[in-house]
């Protein structure tokens, strides 16, 4: 579903992703661990095209979209490619990012009327039913200003969702949030895992990640550092800087 291979990413000086390989297959769950400036959310970002590769190539269900840097024999890549390779992503970000000028419904309905070509009619219809599957069916007039932050969050899922996404990448989509309210936005994800949809996943919270995970990247200064399935990056990592960060961020 993701192939990432030999991606690097600079900003000035400073090289965020250092040479990064990984392949994600499908209903793949993987969650992203490590220090903040690890470079985690940059390869969210870089994944779906938000931030230009520096090298390297990354393909979506075989569609190469990004290729960079020595790879003078390749073809240059389509424009449709990168659209068709891009519309099979969605992402949820840390903020909310709303209209606060539009109901949820209208959040919802408003990407898939300029995206999709749908009818008003048609984007109603899947809006009310995704917010249905994140439990805001009683929120579809209410605006942001009126729901709290876990609802908010859940919009912004429901928007992603009703593009019909392949896969969805999340990046620490419960750091916004009071303690409170992290449980019903963890709870959507949770669903989505039990589907098998492919999902790659920044967080913080560690034993979600060990929870729904298939397999853990932990990363550190632009690198992956080591992956693996949760038991063994929780219990017995071959890398002492894994249980050097999950004692301190455990306790």
């Amino acid at each position: 579903m993701i192939e990432i291979i030999d991606v690097s990413k600079n900003f000035g000086p400073l090289k965020v992703l250092d040479g990064i390989n990984l392949g994600v297959d499908q209903g793949e769950i993987i969650s992203i661990i490590g220090p903040s400036g690890a470079g985690k959310s940059t390869l969210l970002r870089s994944v779906i095209q938000l931030e230009s590769i520096d090298d390297g190539i990354v393909e979506i269900e075989g569609l190469r979209i990004a290729c960079r840097k020595d790879r003078v024999d390749d073809e240059p890549i389509d424009k449709n490619t990168v659209r068709e390779g891009l519309a099979k992503m969605g992402m949820v970000f840390q903020g909310f990012n709303l209209f606060p000028h539009m109901t949820v419904l209208e959040n919802v309905m408003v990407a898939q009327t300029i995206v999709k070509n749908r009818s008003q009619t048609e984007a109603a219809q899947k809006a009310k039913a995704i917010l249905k599957k994140v439990g805001l069916t009683d929120k579809e007039n209410s605006y942001p200003s009126q729901i709290s932050g876990g609802q908010k969050q859940r919009v912004a899922i429901a928007r992603a969702l009703a593009m019909d996404p392949d896969i969805m990448l999340f990046d620490e989509p419960t750091s916004a949030l009071d303690p409170e309210l992290i449980g019903e936005v963890l709870g959507v994800i949770k669903a989505l895992a039990e589907e098998r949809m492919t999902m790659m996943i920044v967080t913080h919270e560690m034993n979600f990640a060990r929870e729904i995970s298939d397999r853990i990247l932990f990363m550190e200064d632009g690198k992956i550092v080591e992956t693996g399935p949760p038991d063994k990056i929780f219990v017995n990592p071959e890398h002492p800087r894994i249980k050097t960060f999950l004692e301190k961020i455990i306790s």
